[in-house]
């Protein structure tokens, strides 16, 4: 019988991990003589994988890299036969901690990233889980169509990361989150059933309960657990663009159609691992023009965007004079800063057409609501390479947020959303909270969709500061709930805010979150913690 996860806090042991070097070395030793893979347990590994791109170090037991699914299948049996937790892993980009732990860690990224199949007719392509972003997008390009979500690590990112964390981008504000453009997954458990999710009618639902077995002990489960929470759900769920904190519960219900793969989008390796995913494409307008806003300041910026937002942009992103002056302290002299209007933060409105003359017209008619504010500044580049010059200091935020001796910023309150409406009041607040703290900070983001990236100054290496890190994380999730937002608006909740999701979500929405992990996982080896 399936038990119930139980959940350690901060300050308690994860989960029963073997305790004796010998048992280690016995998996490893097993494992090596079974896989076409590669077995990687020894110390200059797993200090390679203690860390992703998030505040935590936390060396694994060891590191598979599979050659193919029966390798995976393989190290899952063998590690669930000696009760080893276990975490899948693709590039290690995330910025909340959830690709570190202490487990065999799963790197799909060396061997599993191969495209299995691109269908320009019914838009959709399949693919494994270490492809990575900008592969697929070769793949897609000359068909003129696009996976929307396009985080700005396009360029190493892999599917199994972007579905793990939920990942979102630039051209979100076109065709929303990772969980809104996956039709199906196929998945594998911890207790060894593989099997393909998606879409599910009632009728199908009755035949799979039926049927029984294992899988069908889990849709039962899963129907029991929508329908005891289903209102809950529809009450509390935050109705807006970027909501990626919590599990997606809000895809069980029978308006969504019971869509258990976009449910495990998000789940950050905690209740399945990815082996293969069908993407929802769609049409991506061939031509660009960009609109240039320049403004006082990132609050004046974000009063905008609700107007702007409803002309149909097809990127909405906005970043703080801050990045630039970080770039060039780091000796990097951005080409794209000289084609910037007067301003301390710039608004990119990106237009999208069949023609350049299609496009440039929409850039024209969203310069036109900046036309009457004397503070504003604006111009239209419809010029492809000054337009990438543009775009690369936006994408350049992450890397622009920490200048060694002078700076030393951080990811954890990275990226929370708040419905675009409210983005500017929420940016006053959230700004007054920081300053407060005196942090100094880097602010740039996806404003189209309401969501933020700020990396802090936080003081995490001395005790006390570490505890002023603590209160502000607790005011700053207090601050984006009162707005009716999310924890995280793209980069998932991870070790760093999943503590949190009793503020946003109430206590028994996170029961319900609990029982859907143990469904799942009912051991707790699935990236426990």
């Amino acid at each position: 019988m399936d038990r119930e996860l139980e959940t350690p806090t901060p300050h308690q042991p994860r989960v029963a991990v073997p305790g004796a070097s010998s048992e280690a070395a016995a998996l490893e030793e097993e494992l090596a003589a079974k896989l076409r893979g590669e077995v990687r347990f020894d110390d200059g590994s797993r200090a390679l994988y203690a860390s992703d791109l998030s505040i935590y170090r936390q060396p694994p037991i060891g590191v598979v890299i599979p050659r193919d699914l029966d390798d995976v299948e393989f190290t899952v049996d063998a590690c669930r036969r000696r009760g080893v937790p276990i975490l899948g892993r693709g590039t290690g980009t995330s910025l909340s901690g959830q690709c570190c732990n202490v487990a065999v860690v799963i790197d799909f990224s060396k061997y599993l990233n191969r495209i299995l199949a691109v269908d320009p007719e019914t838009k959709r392509a399949r693919v494994q889980p270490g492809v990575i972003y900008d592969q697929l997008k070769a793949a897609i390009d000359p068909h003129a169509l696009c996976f929307p979500p396009d985080p700005a690590t396009h360029a190493y990112c892999t599917f199994g990361g972007m579905i793990g964390n939920n990942s979102c981008g630039v051209h979100s504000v076109m065709g929303g989150r990772t969980a809104d453009n996956i039709a199906e997954l196929e998945v594998l458990t911890y207790d060894g059933l593989r099997l393909r999710v998606g879409a599910t009618s009632e009728r199908e639902l009755e035949e799979i309960i039926r049927l029984g077995g294992r899988r069908g002990q889990l849709y039962a489960r899963l129907r029991a657990l929508r329908d005891r929470y289903a209102p809950l759900i529809r009450e509390r769920f935050p109705k807006m663009p970027r909501r990626v904190s919590g599990y997606n519960l809000d895809e069980l219900l029978p308006e969504r159609g019971f869509h258990l793969a976009r449910a495990l989008v998000g789940t950050e390796s905690t209740c399945a691992l990815v082996l293969e995913a069908t993407c929802e494409l769609m049409h991506n307008p061939p031509k660009r023009s960009l609109l240039v806003v320049g403004c006082p300041d990132p609050f004046i910026a974000a009063d905008l965007v609700p107007e702007l937002r409803a002309l149909g942009p097809v990127g909405l992103e906005a970043f703080h004079e801050h990045v630039i002056d970080n770039m060039r302290e780091k000796g990097r002299r951005p080409p794209g800063a000289a084609l910037l209007p007067e301003g301390e933060t710039w608004l990119l409105v990106e237009m999208g057409g069949e023609t350049q003359d299609e496009a440039h017209d929409k850039a024209e008619r969203a310069r036109a609501l900046c036309a009457g504010d004397r503070r504003l500044h604006a111009r239209i580049l419809d010029d492809g390479t000054e337009q990438e010059q543009l775009w690369h200091v936006r994408e350049s935020g992450v890397g622009a947020s920490r200048v060694p001796g002078v700076e030393d910023a951080w990811p954890s309150w990275e990226d929370s959303a708040v419905p675009p409406a409210r983005l500017g009041a929420y940016l006053r607040e959230l700004d007054a909270l920081i300053r407060r703290h005196d942090y100094p900070y880097t602010l740039f983001g996806h404003f189209g969709d309401g969501c933020v990236h700020t990396r802090i100054c936080f003081k995490l290496k001395t005790e006390s500061g570490v505890r002023e890190f603590r209160a502000f994380i607790e005011e700053a999730a207090d601050l984006v709930v009162a707005h009716g937002g999310s924890l995280s608006g793209e980069h998932g909740d991870g070790q760093a805010k999943g503590e949190l999701l009793g503020k946003m979500f109430g206590p028994e929405l996170v029961e319900a979150f609990r029982e859907f992990k143990s469904i799942w996982d009912p051991d707790g080896r699935m990236n426990p913690g």
